[in-house]
Order: C-alpha cells, then structure tokens, then sequence
C-alpha cells in the first residue's frame, strides 16, 4: 500500500513539475474569427508582469476544424517538446484559404484585452501558407509586430512596402519544389529596389527542401532573434548577430519525433 501511495505521489510531482515547465496550452473557440490554442509560460503565473507574445501562423496541411493539428508540428510542438520559450504563443487554425491579415489583427486585440501582453514585443512566426501570413500580416500592420520570420512563403500583398517598416527575416530553401524561392525572392527584390531594406534579412539556404525549414521552428536561435526586437527601439534596426545556417537544419526528423510527410508540401 505504501508503494502505491509513494508511486502516485511521485507521479503527481512529475506531471506538476512538468506543467511548472511547460506552462499552460488552452484551446479557445468562438473568441474570434480563428479557433486558437494559447501557451502561457510558467512565468506567466508567477509573475505579474507583460510578457512578449510569438503569433504562430501554420502551413497548409494544418487547416481545417480540428484545433488539435496546430499543436503536430511548429512552435507549440516545440515547446513540448523542451524549448524554453518564456513568451506567450498564440496559435490559431485557418480554416482554409489564405491568412486574412485584418482576422489575425482582430485577435492580436482579443489576446491583448484579456492577456499581460507587451504590446511593444509582438512577433509573427509562419511557414509556407503562414508564410505568406506572416508577410501579409506584417506588411498590413508594421507598426503592431516587433519582429517577423517567414519561412518559405511569400507575399499576396498589392503593395509590400510595409514590410520595410519592421525587421523582417525571410528564409526560403533553393530546393524547394512546393513554393518556389522565387516568391521570397521577389519580395527582397522589391524592398532592394525601393531602397526600404535596411530592416531585412535573407538567407537562401543551399538546396534546402520545402519541409527542411520546419525545423527552424525547435532553434532557440529563432526565438532570440525575434525577442531581439522591440517597438522601442529608436531607430528600429534588425539583428544581424544572431545566425542561422544550413548547419542548423541537420537535425534529423527522428530527433525531432515529427512526420516529415506532415509538412513536405504544406
């Protein structure tokens, strides 16, 4: 009997020092015009202070009704999987379609009127289809996002110059056969030619595939360089320190327990 008791107890202290972690994932639905999940940090019960907030936009092959998909692959995933992110992550499912900048800006406002939100430290994170989100949503509204990092995605933008406001690091693979890198391409050409790149980076990692950049979402450097960057900064300047290089996308798909298939054309 004592042992049963001792095992319970310990289990108890192992889920608890686990949620002390991990923090706290809750699904929200009907709150706005996306369903989302939210990840609130340990530090966020302990403290009583604002806290950074990562908006992570999924690819493709996430869509649909079941809030449950965000969580296969992507900054979530990482979190559980031992990433210390001490921000808050809002996470929300596109039904299907494209991201619509002025749904994703109507939760931005949600979050911020019921969560301890440092508006000034408000980052957007997406691949391929959040992407493409990313790009839209920062280009619309500059002057909300700190930072953004698109992967392998593009910009459905009629005029794109907006994301010359903000730093914004774009990384697309050569190799890439979903989404051409000629989509991210053009949009470094435009910022190039409008003489509006002073707050971009790129990086064009050498053969890379669609589904490599996946794993740039479970790099500690990817959360540094966007918690790098404030609204306050006067002037607004880009992180050039931080790297990421084709060294670091060597991480294999078993380490990370992810099905490559999920993502390979997302």
């Amino acid at each position: 009997m004592k042992k049963i008791i001792f095992f319970v107890l310990l289990v108890h202290l192992c889920l608890t020092a686990n949620a002390q972690m991990s923090g706290v994932f809750e699904a929200k639905r009907g709150e706005s015009d996306y369903n989302f999940w939210i990840y609130t940090p340990h530090e966020y019960a302990e403290d009583n202070h604002k806290l950074p907030l990562i908006v992570f936009l999924h690819g493709a092959s996430l869509c649909g009704n079941n809030l449950e998909r965000v969580r296969r692959y992507g900054t979530l995933d990482a979190i559980e999987k031992g990433l210390d992110v001490p921000m808050l992550v809002v996470a929300p499912q596109n039904p299907g379609g494209a991201w619509n900048p002025k749904k994703l800006m109507n939760l931005l406002e949600w979050v911020e009127e019921h969560y301890r939100v440092d508006e000034s430290r408000v980052y957007v994170l997406g691949m391929s289809l959040g992407g493409y989100g990313t790009m839209d949503f920062a280009g619309t509204y500059p002057d909300k996002i700190a930072a953004a990092m698109a992967l392998c995605g593009g910009c459905s933008l009629k005029d794109d110059q907006g994301l010359g406001k903000l730093p914004l690091w774009i990384i697309h693979g050569t190799g890439d056969a979903a989404v051409s890198v000629k989509q991210s391409q053009r949009v470094v050409d435009d910022l190039q030619q409008a003489n509006n790149d002073k707050l971009l980076r790129y990086y064009w990692v050498p053969g890379g595939s669609h589904g490599l950049l996946a794993r740039a979402f479970y790099l500690q450097q990817t959360y540094d360089w966007l918690i790098a960057h404030s609204l306050n900064d006067s002037p607004r300047e880009v992180d050039r320190d931080i790297q990421i290089e084709r060294e670091d996308f060597n991480v294999s798909y078993r380490d990370l327990k992810i099905d490559p298939q999920m993502y390979a054309e997302d």
